[in-house]
């Protein structure tokens, strides 16, 4: 009991503390929850989760603004000018032979007090490396960070189903507990009527109260460590402190089928999602190493405008008064040198490449060790409870005769007292061997990127 409370109370009452209002009074009906529901709510409320969701979003918008630089773009301009001073050109004063003689000229003035002028600009990418590139380098990050939101999933997950078989374990127990006040009770009241007809001595029937007394105690800790594990599962939820809730379920023995435990070794590699998002990302620095080299490919382009232009002295502007002209043509742009900044650039990216690779070996040999560390667990933790099931059964049988035979006079108050220790520690070791078996296997699922079946698409996706 003593390291049940210290593995995992000790770290909800921290959390109880920081939310401070351990002393909050809770009021209202109590909301139910099934695993079901509960993980469902925690998906939907979890602060991070949400914006690892923008950040798909936003990754899917990149996308559209990368095919955006391979569209056509069309721009229309406008513009008035007024002429405060008019430009002017200088001719020789040809009508004038003296003033010709001296070098002399005449200003003319040219132009109006007004002018407009309505332009449409059309341009077109016909070739440019980075521009096409940049669309595939898109698409793969928006895959990327669609696993690292699966991964965040994932993660929220197994928090709230550990936290709700946390409750159910604490829940588990306080009964296991209250059953033993009960018949601690019972053989209290059966030494007292036995000592009364001086059928055992008063040392027995002392060992009875005493033995009753040792067990309150440990029914008040039980009531405060679901209270405390029920904290803990509203902090997952991300429901208010004074909300009162009850949870639905029994902690039972559910064995993970063989198959996905021999296939676990290759399947994290394959469906982790962190591991499958540092591999997107190795394809993405992959492609902005060749954005970069591409700055060494000439780029061609089409373009066209066509103008409405019009100059008056007056401002009585109408249609006729505008003149029309077009143009179209082809840009042609090829960078020669521009101080070995693009070699810099592509072996930036190539180095980032590389890295990227040194964490996909590094991530593929933690998942492997996790993962085979989780299996350890979970054999473990199985062979725990089919052997506390056997003692279990064992220890029941011990405790009714041993308060068999101190009924009848024939036994001592000390066999009943070390009969329901027994018992006690059986049950509550082969309720925490189920417990640790539901956590490795939740916590296989979150390596294995396996996301329970009641979790809706609208998440997952």
């Amino acid at each position: 009991m003593r390291m049940f409370l210290l593995k995992y109370c000790l770290p909800v009452l921290m959390m109880t503390i920081i939310l401070s209002g351990s002393g909050a009074a809770q009021t209202g009906e109590p909301q139910r929850f099934s695993i079901e529901e509960a993980v469902r709510l925690a998906v939907k409320n979890n602060h991070e989760l949400a914006a690892a969701r923008h950040e798909v979003g936003k990754a899917d918008a990149q996308v559209r603004e990368a095919w955006g630089y391979a569209l056509p773009s069309i721009d229309l301009s406008g513009r008035y000018t007024r002429a405060i001073k008019k430009p002017v050109f200088f001719f020789p004063n040809i009508f004038d032979s003296a003033a010709s003689k001296r070098g002399e000229v005449t200003a003319i003035e040219i132009g109006s007090d007004n002018s407009f002028d309505l332009t449409m600009t059309v341009s077109q990418v016909l070739f440019n490396s980075a521009v096409f590139t940049g669309v595939g380098t898109a698409r793969i990050y928006s895959q990327a960070a669609r696993q690292v939101y699966r991964s965040k999933l994932l993660e929220t997950v197994t928090t709230v189903r550990k936290a709700f078989y946390g409750v159910l374990l604490a829940a588990e127990v306080r009964t296991m507990l209250i059953a033993n006040l009960k018949n601690a009770e019972d053989n209290f009241r059966n030494a007292s009527v036995l000592a009364a007809q001086g059928l055992i001595s008063e040392y027995d029937k002392l060992r009875a109260e005493v033995g009753l007394a040792n067990v309150r105690p440990e029914v008040i800790r039980a009531e405060s460590n679901l209270e405390l594990a029920i904290n803990g599962l509203k902090l997952a939820l991300g429901i208010p402190f004074g909300q009162p809730i009850e949870v639905e379920g029994m902690l039972e023995f559910k064995p993970v089928d063989d198959g996905v435990l021999e296939e676990a070794p290759s399947t994290v590699l394959k469906q982790n999602p962190g591991l499958i998002a540092l591999r997107y990302q190795e394809d993405v620095n992959d492609a902005y190493t060749a954005i970069e080299r591409s700055n060494y490919l000439p780029s061609l382009a089409a373009f066209g405008n066509y103008q409405f232009q019009a100059q008056k002295n007056d401002l009585r502007i109408s249609a006729h008064d505008f003149v029309r002209s077009s143009v179209v043509g082809l840009s042609l742009s090829l960078s020669i040198f521009n101080g070995l900044r693009t070699g810099a650039r592509v072996e930036q990216a190539e180095l980032e490449t590389r890295k990227t690779q040194e964490s996909i070996k590094r991530t593929e040999m933690t998942l492997q060790t996790a993962v085979q560390s989780t299996l350890m667990s979970l054999k473990r933790a199985r062979e725990r409870v089919e052997a506390q099931g056997r003692t279990v059964e064992l220890a029941e049988q011990g405790y009714r005769i041993a308060s068999t035979r101190f009924r009848s006079g024939s036994g001592t108050q000390l066999e009943v007292t070390d009969a329901q220790l027994a018992l006690t520690t059986a049950k509550t070791n082969r309720m925490q061997a189920i417990y640790d078996y539901h956590v490795a296997s939740m916590e296989l699922d979150q390596l294995l990127g396996r996301a329970p079946g009641y979790i809706s698409s609208e998440y997952e996706d």
